[in-house]
């Protein structure tokens, strides 16, 4: 198993394609840690929050020590630019490129 004893996060894990990576990786002997902002048997929040990512961070780091593989699959809200305020355009920078 190639990812055997890996540690891999991925953002946006709880759904769709970011669930079907997730278990893919886990199916392959992985240990994975998935943030999402939907509830779930997952860690819970928006990283967008500089808070969630540090408290997200604190928790992968105790728990394993470090991170191998790091599969940031979080959408920002998918808006073109004429379409969204200021603020919406804020959130998508932090969801898509800050966290």
């Amino acid at each position: 198993m190639e990812f055997k004893d890996k540690v891999v996060v991925v953002t946006g894990g709880a759904h769709g394609i970011g669930k079907a990576i997730a278990e893919d990786f886990k199916n392959q002997g992985a240990f994975v840690e998935v943030i999402d902002k939907a509830q779930g048997n997952h860690y819970v929040g928006d990283i967008a929050s500089k808070e969630t990512l540090e408290s997200f961070v604190s928790y992968v780091l105790d728990k394993h020590g470090h991170i191998d593989y790091l599969i940031n699959n979080a959408l920002p809200p998918m808006l073109g630019i004429d379409e969204c305020s200021f603020e919406e355009f804020q959130y998508a920078l932090s969801v898509g490129i800050t966290a």
